[in-house]
C-alpha cells in the first residue's frame, strides 16, 4: 500500500497495490476502482453503457398507461422503475444506469405528449364540427 497525503481535509490518498484500486480522501477504497470521499470536479465523464433507451420507440414497446403511472406513483411516492430516495440512500446510484433510465422516462413522456396531441387534434376537429352543426341548428331556428 502506498499512501501519500497533504495534511489538508481529507488530503489522504490510498493506492492498493493488489488491485490497483485508488482511494482519494479515505483508505478503503473496497472494490471500487476508484474511490472518492468527497466531492468530485471534473470538465467531462464519460460513461459507456451496452443499452440504452431507444427500444421504447420499437412497435412492440407496451407503453404504461397514465392511469397505472398515476396509481404507481399514489401508492410508491415516485416512478415506476425509478429508485425510491430510500434505495438510494441505502445503495447509491449508478449513474450510467440512471441515464439510461432517465432517457427512457422522457422517451415515454414524448409519446405521452405524442398521444395527447393527436387527441387534441381530433377533439378540435370534433368542436369545429359540432360548431358548424350548432349554427345550422340555430340558423333553421331563426327563421
Amino acid at each position: 500500500m502506498v499512501k501519500m497525503a497533504n495534511y489538508g481535509e481529507n488530503g489522504k490518498i490510498t493506492l492498493v497495490p493488489n488491485g490497483g484500486n485508488v482511494g482519494i480522501g479515505t483508505e478503503n477504497p473496497g472494490s471500487y476502482r476508484l474511490a472518492v470521499e468527497g466531492t468530485v470536479g471534473a470538465r467531462k465523464i464519460k460513461i459507456t453503457q451496452q443499452a440504452w433507451a431507444d427500444y421504447v420507440f420499437d412497435s412492440s414497446y407496451q407503453l404504461p398507461s397514465l392511469s397505472h403511472v398515476e396509481t404507481f406513483i399514489k401508492e410508491n411516492k415516485h416512478l415506476p422503475e425509478v429508485p425510491s430516495a430510500a434505495e438510494v440512500k441505502k445503495d447509491g446510484l449508478d449513474l450510467g444506469d440512471n441515464q439510461v433510465l432517465l432517457l427512457k422516462k422522457i422517451e415515454e413522456l414524448t409519446l405521452y405528449i405524442i398521444q395527447q396531441n393527436k387527441q387534441i387534434t381530433e377533439q378540435n376537429k370534433e368542436l369545429v364540427e359540432v360548431k358548424k352543426r350548432l349554427a345550422e341548428v340555430e340558423t333553421k331556428q331563426s327563421k
